[in-house]
């Protein structure tokens, strides 16, 4: 596969490392935002879109379900990135140099330990691949980035100490996005069916359409829910099934489904990514 594939972020981050993985031929285009992404994908300059849609230690990502569903794009694979944190400094820099850490807001907790341990200070970045950038730019010892090791090689800068986060199983879920929908059967880990639904105003609609899945034996392995427009009664439902919508089990629990929402949208069908056994 050749072209381009398109990310939030700058190059290094882990939205790049998910690339590197999981589309090796692809050409990483980096976005100021999501939004900036996804647009890059409709509008042609990009094929395809890595975005993260949750952290094993952070949840869910902020916004990315909001956008989905109107982005015009399917989900079409998923990727799992392991986010390994390290020290990155200019070359000649030492453990002993470093003062202060940037990095992304998110980051600089999962590394509290190891930097209370070694009197770091640490500094907010926009970006964990940013702050890599912007320490190789100014060329000081007394300051670090805390990233992705990609970073490092990327910017030119040294791995002063890898794998330092305190967690030990920090994991982000990344799908990628195209325009079309694929519903070929692919992959050796089965497959999965991500859509987004709204229930109809009657009492226990949820309940009654969840009922579906549990008597026809499908497992639904995520259920998210989130405001619609800023309206407090209007709720939209992002969910993951295990099968494919040609299966005849799904194929019922969806029809029953229907029955109790006023509009359910497929955003993907693809296979399951070995990184979430």
């Amino acid at each position: 596969m050749t072209g381009k594939i398109a990310i939030q972020g700058e190059l290094g981050s882990y939205s790049h490392e998910a690339c590197r993985n999981a589309r090796p031929g692809l050409e990483v285009l980096p976005c100021r935002t999501f939004e900036d992404a996804i647009d890059a994908v409709r509008n042609g300059t990009a094929e395809q879109a890595m975005l993260p849609v949750e952290n094993s230690t952070y949840g869910r990502v902020a916004d990315i379900h909001r956008l989905l569903p109107h982005s015009g794009l399917h989900i079409v694979d998923e990727a799992f990135v392991r986010v390994h944190i390290n020290l990155l400094a200019v070359p000649g820099a030492t453990l002993e140099d470093i003062q202060e850490a940037h990095s992304h807001l998110v980051l600089l907790p999962q590394c509290a330990s190891f930097l209370r341990e070694h009197e770091i200070r640490g500094r907010v970045s926009p970006d964990n691949a940013r702050a890599a950038r912007e320490v190789a730019e100014r060329g000081d010892v007394q300051h670090a980035a805390l990233a992705s090791e990609l970073a490092g090689e990327i910017y030119g800068l040294d791995v002063l100490a890898r794998h330092i986060e305190d967690e030990g199983n920090n994991t982000t879920r990344f799908v990628i996005m195209s325009p079309e929908l694929n519903t070929t059967r692919r992959g050796a880990h089965g497959m999965i069916t991500s859509f987004v639904f709204q229930v109809r105003n009657i009492p226990a609609a949820l309940y009654k359409a969840m009922g579906g899945f549990a008597t026809n034996g499908v497992n639904m392995t995520k259920l998210e829910s989130y405001m619609v427009d800023g309206s407090f009664t209007a709720t939209q439902f992002y969910a993951d099934i295990d099968g494919h919508p040609d299966d005849a089990n799904v194929q019922l629990a969806l029809d029953e489904l229907a029955y109790f929402t006023t509009n359910i949208e497929i955003l993907g069908v693809f296979p399951a990514d070995n990184g979430r056994f």
